[in-house]
């Protein structure tokens, strides 16, 4: 079986749309789809090669993102063109169209070009990075993604949040590591009265010191912070590196449970609330930590 070459090359010249003087043929239509695919292809090759190499030499995730999303896109800017200069297509005979579409566009998609600019304001700006701490409203966690049209956000407890990228330029957002990854925290302990506060002072700081992940310098600050209605109050300030609030919690816990132990090494006791309540002359003592009631008889006198 022989192919008419003739045959086949006649049918690809057939044309099928008139734009004035530009003609669009069959073999047109066949061999564009070809030339958009190999152009895809390409250009996903391209980006990949690039932000591998620098990844490889250290470069920041989100500066790897930015510079993958520009590559992207000026390549497929770069293929559109190619693409109707084949098909002997000028730019300029859809100047009227693209206009009609940019005005409706404008009308009807307002929210998602004002998150795409916002997405590349992001990118360029950095004032969000990947791999940040953010606090946004009440959910805290850590930017894995910046899109051209949202930012993929994952909490503390694993759940993924899509978010606007115009509502994290438009509202106040609380980046915990954005110059750094110093935090300042603080963990607040109550004793029972008559313990030495001086005492109870030195062995904060010594629960405090003896953490690997308190910073030394500033140093750690004890405050006696009040004379509660069951305790004197302390509170213990402190500078650690933390990336995520897993961390401060668990560094917080093991500072409690250091103070715990040297307080019950020097027999100093941690406050628990107790009421004293006098009914009929009888002196009643409510503990409600080991939720046991005393009673004593108190010599009164009652005037009829």
């Amino acid at each position: 079986m022989q192919f008419d070459f003739e045959a086949i090359k006649a049918l690809f010249a057939t044309p099928l749309i008139k734009m004035g003087d530009y003609t669009i043929t069959v073999g047109d239509v066949a061999i564009v789809p070809c030339i958009i695919l190999l152009g895809i292809l390409l250009t996903r090759w391209a980006t990949s090669l690039v932000a591998s190499r620098m990844r490889k030499r250290g470069v920041a995730p989100d500066v790897v993102h930015l510079v993958s999303r520009l590559i992207y896109v000026f390549a497929i800017v770069i293929l559109v063109i190619t693409t109707l200069d084949f098909i002997n297509i000028p730019i300029t005979a859809f100047a009227f169209v693209s206009g009609a579409i940019a005005i409706g566009v404008g009308f009807g998609a307002q929210n998602i070009i004002n998150n795409f600019i916002s997405g590349w304001i992001l990118m360029w700006e950095r004032p969000i990075r990947i791999g940040d701490f953010l606090e946004v409203e009440s959910a805290k966690g850590r930017v894995e993604a910046i899109n051209t049209r949202s930012t993929r956000f994952r909490r503390t407890d694993g759940v993924h949040m899509l978010i606007p990228n115009s509502k994290l330029l438009e509202n106040t957002v609380v980046n915990w590591t954005l110059k750094d990854k110093l935090i300042r925290t603080t963990v607040r302990v109550g004793v029972a009265y008559g313990s030495p506060a001086r005492t109870v002072k030195t062995l904060i700081e010594q629960a405090v010191s003896e953490s690997a992940n308190v910073l030394q310098d500033p140093a750690p600050l004890v405050i006696f912070d009040d004379f509660g209605d069951n305790a004197l109050m302390f509170e213990v300030y402190f500078w650690i590196e933390a990336t995520v609030e897993r961390d401060l919690r668990v560094i917080r816990s093991d500072i409690r449970f250091r103070i715990d132990e040297l307080f019950s090494e020097n027999n100093i006791v941690i406050a628990f609330p107790q009421r004293d309540v006098h009914v009929d002359g009888k002196l009643v003592v409510v503990n409600e930590r080991e939720n046991v009631t005393v009673q004593s008889h108190v010599t009164s006198e009652r005037k009829e």
